[in-house]
């Protein structure tokens, strides 16, 4: 027998907006996709509010502007975004390489 209930209000936004963010987080760049996506999955639930929301406006950044930062190439211009800039380039040094399958 299957559960038929709906899902409640909360539930569906939250399901929503994490879709939103990983569609997102496919950006036009390959390298960034690697760096992005893994993220998204592996640590995003796990972050603080601010540290959500930081991602939120990290994600309405320039491709361009993206990779340089990552790739640590230039600081990024908000300097509010290092905090989670750093967590990204974190989680792609010290993850798994089990996180980049199925990219």
């Amino acid at each position: 027998m299957t559960d038929t209930t709906p899902a409640s209000p909360e539930s569906t936004t939250a399901i929503t907006e994490r879709n939103r963010m990983y569609w997102q987080s496919r950006r036009g760049m390959w390298e960034l996709d690697l760096m992005l996506v893994p993220f998204l999955d592996g640590c995003l639930s796990q972050l603080s509010e601010a540290l959500q929301s930081d991602y939120k406006r990290l994600l309405k950044e320039e491709d361009q502007d993206l990779f340089l930062w990552l790739m640590r190439r230039e600081p990024a211009t908000d300097p509010s975004l290092q905090p989670i800039i750093q967590a990204i380039i974190d989680h792609a040094e010290n993850g798994s390489l089990d996180q980049y399958k199925g990219l």
